[in-house]
């Protein structure tokens, strides 16, 4: 075989708690990479979609030949290939738009090239994308869109990811506002500094939301989806964020955040249908303030990422 096209799906970050440890997996949208073998080595992008004009074609500054090479290199491979990408989602999304790219573009190389690593392994390159992309080697939409599932990033130095086993059926519900929010300045409003008492809440509030997930506790649950280190800050780059946030709660979500750096916002439940009434009724309460979105709805995306043809 020498060609292949791939799928990765858009993730959702941070899960309020588990800021740059926590991402998950969903169904759509997400971006498809088409790769050619060629008879030369290196990388050549022969068509870029969707992305309106804003993604490089030099293949040292576009986050899908980054990754692609790094993965070449550490396999000591000369194989040479032609590469198009399709966004299928809006850049800079809160979505992990370049991470869903990086992704297809890896486990499209692993696989012409036989598969000789697995999934897990493929991670460690996949980050070099997101280097690129915003300057930071974080893996929480990397892992998700590769493995599937909920993912948590245990360490960094070692590379330590595991996949967390869910006790119960969860849908999400996403908003994405057509504002923009670059990630610098979601990374810039941050404070430098943390008070302990708030590492202090934000564990307990991670570990809830660890143990709700995996022994069907709904309330620990919505117990686990607070956030004191990153969102309280970040509010203020999502105009009506805070009442989108009040109205998601009333209408019975478990909870609802930030994805990623935003602007997209994420509902939680258990139930799908709530999800979509959720995610609609946000949808309104922008439209109401002048604000254009779209909104999905989907349970978590247990593949990953997957060969389309």
């Amino acid at each position: 075989m020498d060609s292949v096209k791939v799928f990765a799906p858009a993730t959702v970050a941070n899960l309020c708690s588990g800021y740059d440890l926590l991402g998950l997996a969903i169904d759509f949208p997400g971006d498809e990479v088409v790769l050619r073998a060629k008879k030369e080595p290196g990388l050549v992008i022969k068509k870029i979609q969707g992305d309106e004009g804003k993604l490089p074609y030099d293949s040292g500054e576009n986050c899908v030949t980054v990754a692609i090479q790094a993965y070449l290199d550490y396999m000591d491979s000369q194989a040479g290939f032609e590469v198009e990408l399709h966004k299928k989602m809006p850049i800079g999304s809160g979505l992990g738009s370049s991470s869903a790219s990086s992704v297809a573009g890896i486990f499209a190389a692993n696989y012409l090239l036989g598969e000789p690593l697995a999934k897990k392994e493929l991670v460690q390159f996949a980050i070099e994308g997101e280097r690129v992309a915003c300057g930071s080697a974080h893996a929480d939409n990397v892992a998700p869109s590769l493995l599937g599932g909920i993912v948590s990033v245990n360490s960094y130095d070692p590379l330590i990811i595991n996949e967390i086993e869910l006790g119960l059926d969860i849908f999400l519900g996403v908003v994405h506002p057509n504002i923009e929010v670059r990630t610098a300045d979601a990374r810039a409003v941050l404070p430098k500094k943390i008070e302990m008492g708030d590492v202090v809440r934000q564990s307990g509030y991670l570990s809830s939301l660890l143990l709700g997930l995996s022994q069907a506790d709904e309330q620990m649950i919505k117990f686990g989806l607070q956030d004191v280190l990153a969102q309280p800050h970040r509010a203020k780059l999502i105009p009506h964020f805070l009442q989108a946030k009040e109205l998601a709660l009333q209408m019975g979500a478990l909870g609802c955040g930030i994805s990623g750096s935003g602007p997209s916002i994420f509902t939680m439940t258990t139930q799908k249908e709530k999800a979509k009434e959720i995610a609609a009724e946000i949808a309104r309460l922008f439209a109401s303030k002048g604000i254009e979105s779209s909104f999905y709805c989907s349970g978590i995306n247990k593949n990953g990422a997957r060969v389309v043809e």
